[in-house]
């Protein structure tokens, strides 16, 4: 009988490198499932979470698509319906990551990339969680660079997430992703242990 695949949740703040240490495990040839793209999947054409936030929200739906935008400006005016929104939308993740675990259980590891791993208690239904984290100054530095925030909407995201330090204290390893190089050696010691420890 083959073994069940290894679950790492994988997290980090804003600008701590996550994405670029998901694809290292792609890179490795390990599944992984992006939470982002998973909403992504939801609110697109004909994607399932269109009709029922169409029914709470109609002025959210543009083409057919749910606007991230138009739901922004509906909370702005209705904090309640942030929780009318998370009732829909967060069953239907869950979903579409059990649906992703079952389709790659012959696979060694499966990677869950998610932003929110622990306030969403998603921690606790993996096997090894990952937090990927660098100084606050390069985190600022890297957000910023990206040309897409300014500095009062970094600092109320900032405000928002789970500390750094709270997550490092939570995670089973921690990555720092001061550089590529130094990143991606210790993603392959942490493959080369975990295999270790389960063979």
């Amino acid at each position: 009988m083959s073994k069940a695949p290894i679950l790492i949740g994988l997290t980090g703040s804003i600008g701590m490198g996550k994405s670029t240490t998901a694809n290292m495990f792609r890179d490795m040839g390990f599944p992984v499932w992006d939470a982002d793209a998973a909403v992504g999947r939801l609110y697109a054409k004909g994607g399932q979470a269109v009709k029922p936030l169409g029914e709470l929200i109609p002025s959210a739906i543009e083409d057919g698509t749910v606007s991230k935008a138009a739901l922004k400006e509906a909370i702005a005016t209705s904090p309640s319906l942030l929780l009318e929104i998370e009732s829909i939308v967060h069953p239907l993740v869950k979903q579409d990551r059990r649906d992703f675990a079952a389709a790659h259980q012959d696979a060694e590891f499966i990677v869950f990339d998610v932003p929110l791993l622990f306030e969403t208690g998603a921690h606790k239904k993996v096997d090894h969680v990952v937090v990927v984290s660098t100084t606050s100054e390069n985190q600022r530095a890297r957000v910023l660079a990206r040309g897409t925030m300014d500095e009062p909407t970094f600092n109320m995201i900032m405000r928002k997430q789970t500390p750094d330090a709270e997550k490092r204290a939570g995670a089973d390893t921690v990555i720092t992703t001061d550089t590529l190089e130094n990143a991606r050696t210790q993603v392959e010691a942490l493959v080369a242990k975990l295999r270790a420890e389960h063979a």
